[in-house]
């Protein structure tokens, strides 16, 4: 239920058609490289988790593979690999070694970092070990 707003309080603003867009994009795409991922015989262990660092938007595993999965959504595949900057990899270790505190037993798992693009009429780009954890 949504909170009310106190008197003399500034009520929040909608967010922006162009924000509300690229969410629903991202969710779209999610769902996408999710299935994606499925299909290939992964098990989804977590979507979109959040940590101080920042979110992950995929957790997969496949045997003893453990896999935190990057997906972009853009125009264009280049454009949608491209947004796959260094502060986004850093982002993505940092919040891979949060997992790895919280679920100890994935510490003896082959760690991957992968990166699903995403454009509009194409199929879906599954890069695996798109980059490792050297820093």
């Amino acid at each position: 239920m949504a909170r009310r707003a106190e008197p003399g309080e500034p009520l929040k603003s909608a967010p922006r058609p162009e924000r509300v867009a690229a969410f629903r994009l991202g969710l779209s795409a999610e769902s996408r490289a999710a299935m994606m991922l499925m299909a290939k015989g992964y098990r989804i262990a977590a979507r979109r988790w959040k940590t101080p660092f920042g979110e992950i938007d995929i957790v997969a595993r496949r045997r003893r593979d453990l896999v935190f999965v990057e997906v972009k959504a853009r125009e264009r595949i280049d454009d949608a690999a491209e947004a796959v900057t260094e502060r986004t990899k850093r982002r993505i270790l940092a919040a891979a070694e949060f997992w790895l505190s919280r679920h100890v037993d994935d510490a003896n798992c082959y760690i991957r970092f992968d990166v699903i693009l995403i454009a509009p009429g194409k199929l879906p780009r599954h890069i695996t070990n798109a980059f490792d954890a050297t820093r």
